[in-house]
């Protein structure tokens, strides 16, 4: 038996799958489910989703944007306000995103909170779809 995972965004099942393995970006970092762990409710943080698909031993990136996963009896849900495969990601716009939004990180001003949360999020988008390469 294996998981069943489900990633869901606001206005459709983004993905539906049978895997072996799934790493997660969760707020705390990096967490990894195999088959038969224990129920888990986890915020989900901006950043780069792999998961190894049940008849290979490849790993699929998909980059998501902040949402919740929950885990029981072998059933992922992962509900994301945006996802991307990282084979619909165009590579050179993805290393352009990164590069800008790194360099306006860098250059915004400390004082200005609203501003540098702004720059914080979008450098966070454009590095998990830079990642997935």
């Amino acid at each position: 038996m294996n998981l069943d995972v489900s990633i869901i965004v606001p206005d459709r099942v983004f993905w539906k799958s049978s895997t072996r393995e799934i790493i997660l970006p969760t707020l705390t970092g990096q967490m990894g489910v195999l088959k038969d762990h224990i129920p888990l409710l986890t915020g989900l943080d901006t950043g780069l989703m792999m998961v190894r698909s049940d008849n290979n031993s490849s790993w699929i990136y998909v980059a998501v944007m902040g949402g919740f996963a929950l885990v029981n009896n072998n059933k992922v849900t992962i509900l994301v306000n945006e996802a991307e495969l990282g084979s619909d990601i165009n590579v050179e716009q993805a290393e352009v995103e990164f590069l800008d939004s790194k360099l306006n990180l860098e250059n915004v001003s400390t004082s200005d909170s609203k501003k540098k949360l702004e720059a914080i999020s979008r450098f966070k988008k454009a590095r998990a779809r830079f990642v997935c390469f």
